[in-house]
């Protein structure tokens, strides 16, 4: 399970109509237990890229970096945790709309 402790949202413009709809970047602060592999002393933020075109919605990509020196950590998440993490995206982005 994902805990996020703080986040940002911004709308991304796409000048090359790539993708229909509107895409969102999220940055999420996580709240990682220190017996987890994916535990830095520096902390852990997420950087997901979420689109939203009507009534659907998905995670495009996300990435997992190191707080402090932004570095990128080669981690997957679990179905169940990108689902919940999708969930939380689709929420969000409705309230920056």
């Amino acid at each position: 399970m994902l805990t996020i402790k703080e986040y940002s949202v911004e709308l991304i413009q796409d000048p090359f109509g790539i993708l229909a709809g509107q895409r969102y970047e999220f940055v999420c602060d996580l709240d990682v237990p220190e017996e987890d592999e994916l535990y830095s002393e520096q902390g852990v933020y997420l950087r997901v890229i979420f689109l939203k075109d009507g009534a659907d919605s998905r995670i495009v990509k996300y990435d997992f970096y190191e707080r402090t020196t932004d570095r990128y950590l080669d981690f997957d998440m679990e179905p169940e945790e990108e689902e919940e993490l999708a969930a939380f995206c689709k929420e969000h982005a409705q309230a920056e709309a």
